[in-house]
Formats: structure tokens, C-alpha cells, sequence
């Protein structure tokens, strides 16, 4: 018989919520960026960077936090025996969600976890962004009652759910052959920022550690913050949510702590003040998020543990990254970028389409 898994408690998953909060204010406090200690779409964005897919300088760099959330979910997956390779239907629709997921979150500059990290250091812009997410998040619970589904998950090959861990021990290794070189932006084939947001990080092993000890964890709590307000706008059901506000709780009180706590609108760590889109960027990101299945981080934890479908999810992400970066869809302090408005406008009508088109079919 199975021993009880105490992280999926209701105080396990206050526990792990309260992990993550310290543990990303840490990480700021050690080097990562004002009130994005973590930021998984922040943190992609990087790693695309820094694979060149986009050139934007300031924001270059393999995060190894990233790495860490894949290879501990699937050490905890291992460990439990709840490695399961699955797949399910629709790559390309993922690919898509993740795509514009990814533009929704750098419009507003932030995917969920760092929304509730930038409340907790007192950025008053992130409310917006978390009311916007809300918002996405039960537009896209309307197309779950009325039937939305990606397709049914089947059970495959071993090889299939290694890819996206295998991409990140690649990664890691690219890290190490080809370590920065102080005052030179490009090692090999990796491009390093020398200023801005990609050149400022925590040391590399703790990173990692941090990120293993944070995939274990949310591996075995199944922490979502997307699922966590979907849940509790679905079903009334507050087992995600918990863990969400401790996150928040314990964020701000080591903030406190640390100094890190500043209450205001302007002059935030990498943040704008165009508050329309900073709603408008995460309501399209919560939207993709809810039609996908789960958070940025969940499709990472999922991703380990033999989820085919998050990769893809992942990997559209990732090139959503460069593509906005690319194409000037991303924002930065100064405000939305020059086509971001336009790529939210299309962003909302695609996922729309994706929510009414895709429902199961009567037996």
C-alpha cells in the first residue's frame, strides 16, 4: 500500500507555497532580478536568449532554475513511481497556446508566479496583472463546462517523456562547455547579457539546487497557480488555493525582512505602468493557460514526469519568447513594446477560436 503523500495536504501545499516564496525572494536577494526571484516565463525568455533565438541583449541567459523544475519533477516522479509517459492530441494547439501564453506574459512582464511575487514586494502593477489572469483563467472555465478538450491521453513510449528533460540536461551541459566569460556577451555558441535583467542571476549551483528542491516539491503537491483560481471558480474548491496565498504570505514577510519591500506604482524592478495592458497581456495568458492545463511551472513539473503534451506546451513558450522579442511584441519598463498591443488583439480571438472550435464529440 502507498505511504500518504504529505505534500498534497492541504498543509503540504501551504508548505511548498510558503518554500517557494522564501525561496524566490532568496534567489532575488542573492543575485536574480528585483521581484523576480522567479519568473518561469521571464526565465524561458531567457533561456531563448540565450540559445539566440532573439537578440535582445539585456535579456540573455540559460537559467538553470528552469533546468532544476524539470529534473526534480522527475526525480520525485521516479521516486514515487509516478513517472508516466503520456501524450494526448493537438501538438500543434499547445505549440500555439504556449506561443501566445508566452506574448501575453511578457506584454504584462510576468508569468503567474512572478505576478504574485511582484504583489508581495509591493508592486501595485501586478494587481492588474493578477485581476487580468483571473479574468483569462474563468473565460477559459466557461469553455471547460461547455466541453473544451484537447483530446483524450494515452500512454507511450518511455523515450517520448525523457525529450524535455534530456533538452535540459543538454542545456546544462552547454553551461558548462561554454561558461560567460566576464566582460564578453557571446561564450560559443550561449549569449550572455552584461547588463539589464539576463545579467543578473544567483550563483549557478544554488540556482539549480533551488530549482530541483522546487520541481520535487510542486511534483509532489501538483502546486498550480493557474489551478488554483480555476478550481476555485470551477469547483469552489480552495486545496490549490491555499498554497497559492501562502506563497504571497511568505513572499511579502521575507521581502520585510530583506528590505525588498517597496509599495508603489512607479519605479518597479522591470515593470510598466500601462495598466490596460498589463490586464489586458495576462488575461490572454491566463486564457492559453487554462485551455492548455496549467501554469507555466505546472507544464514544467508535468514535463518531468513524462508529459508530452506540457513540452510542447514548454517549447511554444520558448519560441514565443523569441518571436516577441524578435518582433517587438514584449514590453519593457518604458513601457508596452511597439506591437504588443496589436499581437494581444490577435492573441484573445485565436485562443476564442481555439475554446469554441475544440469540443468533445457526442458518442
Amino acid at each position: 500500500m502507498k505511504g500518504k503523500n504529505i505534500f498534497a495536504t492541504r498543509w503540504g501545499i501551504i508548505g511548498v507555497g510558503a518554500c517557494i516564496g522564501i525561496l524566490a525572494s532568496l534567489l532575488q536577494k542573492l543575485g536574480n532580478p528585483g521581484n523576480m526571484g522567479i519568473c518561469v516565463a521571464c526565465f524561458e525568455r531567457d533561456i531563448a536568449g540565450a540559445l539566440g533565438l532573439h537578440r535582445a541583449g539585456v535579456v540573455q541567459y540559460i537559467r538553470p532554475e528552469i533546468i532544476g523544475f524539470v529534473l526534480g519533477s522527475l526525480i520525485a516522479a521516479y521516486m514515487f513511481k509516478e513517472y508516466r509517459p503520456r501524450v494526448g492530441s493537438a501538438p500543434i494547439v499547445r505549440f500555439v497556446l504556449g506561443v501566445f501564453a508566452m506574448i501575453g506574459a511578457l506584454v504584462f512582464l510576468g508569468c503567474p508566479w512572478r505576478a504574485v511575487l511582484r504583489l508581495a514586494g509591493g508592486d501595485a502593477n501586478a494587481i492588474l496583472g493578477l485581476v487580468g489572469l483571473t479574468f483569462g483563467i474563468w473565460i477559459g472555465t466557461l469553455f471547460l463546462k461547455n466541453g473544451f478538450n484537447l483530446g483524450r491521453t494515452q500512454t507511450t513510449h518511455t523515450t517520448v517523456g525523457w525529450m524535455l528533460p534530456l533538452i535540459m540536461i543538454g542545456l546544462f551541459i552547454l553551461m558548462l562547455i561554454f561558461p560567460q566569460v566576464e566582460g564578453q556577451d557571446k561564450s560559443g555558441e550561449l549569449f550572455y547579457s552584461l547588463k539589464g535583467p539576463g545579467a543578473m542571476h544567483a550563483p549557478l549551483l544554488l540556482s539549480l539546487a533551488v530549482g530541483l528542491g522546487i520541481g520535487f516539491l510542486a511534483q509532489r503537491s501538483r502546486f498550480c497557480t493557474m489551478g488554483a483560481i480555476r478550481d476555485t471558480v470551477l469547483f469552489g474548491q480552495t486545496h490549490l488555493l491555499s498554497g497559492f496565498i501562502s506563497l504571497v504570505v511568505f513572499a511579502f514577510l521575507t521581502n520585510l525582512i530583506l528590505g525588498q519591500f517597496k509599495v508603489g506604482f512607479a519605479g518597479q524592478p522591470v515593470a510598466h505602468t500601462q495598466h490596460i495592458w498589463n490586464f489586458a497581456g495576462m488575461t490572454l495568458a491566463g486564457l492559453a493557460f487554462a485551455l492548455a492545463g496549467g501554469c507555466p511551472g505546472r507544464q514544467l513539473f508535468l514535463s518531468g514526469e513524462g508529459d508530452g503534451d506540457a513540452a510542447v506546451f514548454v517549447l511554444g513558450m520558448i519560441v514565443g519568447a523569441g518571436f516577441a522579442h524578435n518582433f517587438g511584441l514584449a514590453s519593457s519598463p518604458n513601457g508596452v513594446g511597439p506591437h504588443g498591443i496589436a499581437a494581444v488583439i490577435i492573441g484573445l480571438p485565436v485562443c476564442l477560436f481555439i475554446g469554441f472550435t475544440m469540443k468533445k464529440k457526442s458518442a
